[in-house]
């Protein structure tokens, strides 16, 4: 894999952002 100089990139952290909206969603009922 080639790393890239910005670290991540917008889509990865909207990503990342809605990944941890659907676990805290699942977490707090």
């Amino acid at each position: 894999m080639v790393r890239r100089q910005t670290g991540l990139t917008l889509v990865e952290l909207m990503v990342v952002v809605a990944v941890m909206a659907v676990l805290a969603a699942i977490a707090y009922p």
